[in-house]
C-alpha cells in the first residue's frame, strides 16, 4: 500500500514537472519568434514601436513586401516610446510611431510620415452608449464622471483603460492630452488603470464591461470594441479627410539616419503608389487621400 502511494506520488510529480516544462518550452519558443535573436542581419529587418500601427497596417504592409520582395519583416509593438528606445539602443532596424517628434528624441532618428489616424473612444460591445462629446470625455479623465449612469446608460463603475510607458507619455497619451485635454494630465483615481501599451488598452475594453478608453482608430477597427460617436460624427475615413471628424493625427516611420538600404528601400515602397494603395485597402488613410 506503502510503496503504491509513493509511487502515485512520484507519477503526479512527473506528471507536474513535464507539464511545467512544456509550458516552459512553449514560452521559451514563442520568445524566440516574438523577439528574433538580432536586430541587424542580412536575412531580414526588425521593427517595434506604435500598437496602433503594428495592428493596423504594419505587420500586413510587412507581409506585403515580403510577398514582393522576398524580405522578411519581423513586427512587434510595444508603444512608440519602446521603439524609439529600441532604435536607440540598436535592438531594431526601424520603428512606428504615432505621436511627432519631441525635443528629447535622438537627432538621428528620421521621423518619415506614411499615413493618417484618428483618435477614438472605444467601450465593450455590449455597452448601449453610441455617442459621447469632448466634453464628457474630458470629464470622464478629470475624474468627474464615474459611473456609466451618468453618462444616461446602466448603472455600473466606468473602468478607464490608459495606454502609459514607464517613462514619457505613449503616442496615444500624448495625443490625447494634446487633442482632447488641452494639455491637462488625466487624473489618477481606482477607476484609473495604467498599462503598458495602447494594444493592450483594446484588449482590456474587449474583456471589461465596464471599459472605456482612447487609441486609435486604425486599430480599433480590428478589435470587438464598440467605437463611439464623437458630438454626433462618426469616425469613418470620410470624415476623417473632410474635417468633420476631429482628432486627426499623423501615423510614422521612424528611421535612423545610418538605416541600412533595405530598411530605406521598405520606406521607399510604403511611401510609393502602391505601397499607398496597398496602406489604403486596410481601410487606413493613405497619404493619397490627404494633402499636407
Amino acid at each position: 500500500m506503502q510503496s503504491h502511494r509513493i509511487n502515485r506520488t512520484t507519477g503526479m510529480a512527473h506528471a507536474i514537472l513535464e507539464k511545467n516544462c512544456l509550458v516552459a518550452l512553449i514560452i521559451v519558443l514563442s520568445l524566440f519568434l516574438y523577439y528574433p535573436p538580432t536586430a541587424y542581419s542580412d536575412d531580414y529587418l526588425t521593427a517595434s514601436g506604435c500598437s496602433v500601427s503594428n495592428v493596423g497596417y504594419l505587420t500586413d504592409l510587412a507581409r506585403e513586401y515580403e510577398r514582393r520582395t522576398g524580405k522578411k519583416i519581423f513586427v512587434r509593438g510595444g508603444g512608440s516610446l519602446v521603439g524609439i528606445e529600441d532604435l536607440r539602443n540598436g535592438k531594431v532596424d526601424f520603428a512606428a510611431s504615432c505621436r511627432s517628434r519631441e525635443t528629447t528624441d535622438p537627432d538621428d532618428i528620421a521621423f518619415v510620415q506614411v499615413a493618417w489616424d484618428a483618435l477614438a473612444f472605444i467601450v465593450h460591445k455590449s455597452n448601449s452608449l453610441e455617442n459621447i462629446s469632448l466634453d464628457e470625455v474630458r470629464s470622464i479623465y478629470a475624474g468627474k464622471i464615474t459611473s456609466w449612469k451618468q453618462l444616461g446608460v446602466s448603472s455600473g463603475p466606468l473602468k478607464i483603460f490608459i495606454s502609459r510607458a514607464r517613462t514619457g507619455l505613449s503616442g496615444v497619451e500624448a495625443s490625447t492630452k494634446q487633442l482632447v485635454l488641452g494639455g491637462i494630465e488625466p487624473v489618477k483615481s481606482s477607476n484609473t488603470l495604467f498599462v503598458a501599451s495602447s494594444g493592450i488598452v483594446e484588449q482590456m475594453v474587449e474583456e471589461t464591461p465596464g471599459g472605456f478608453a482612447t487609441t486609435g482608430i486604425t486599430s480599433a477597427r480590428k478589435r470587438s470594441v464598440k467605437i463611439l460617436m464623437v458630438n454626433g460624427v462618426a469616425p469613418t475615413n470620410k470624415a476623417i479627410i473632410q474635417n468633420r471628424y476631429p482628432l486627426k493625427r499623423p501615423l510614422y516611420l521612424l528611421v535612423p539616419k545610418s538605416a541600412k538600404p533595405e530598411v530605406k528601400r521598405f520606406v521607399d515602397f510604403t511611401l510609393s503608389r502602391e505601397g499607398q494603395r496597398f496602406i489604403r485597402s486596410l481601410n487606413v488613410i493613405s497619404l493619397l487621400d490627404i494633402k499636407k
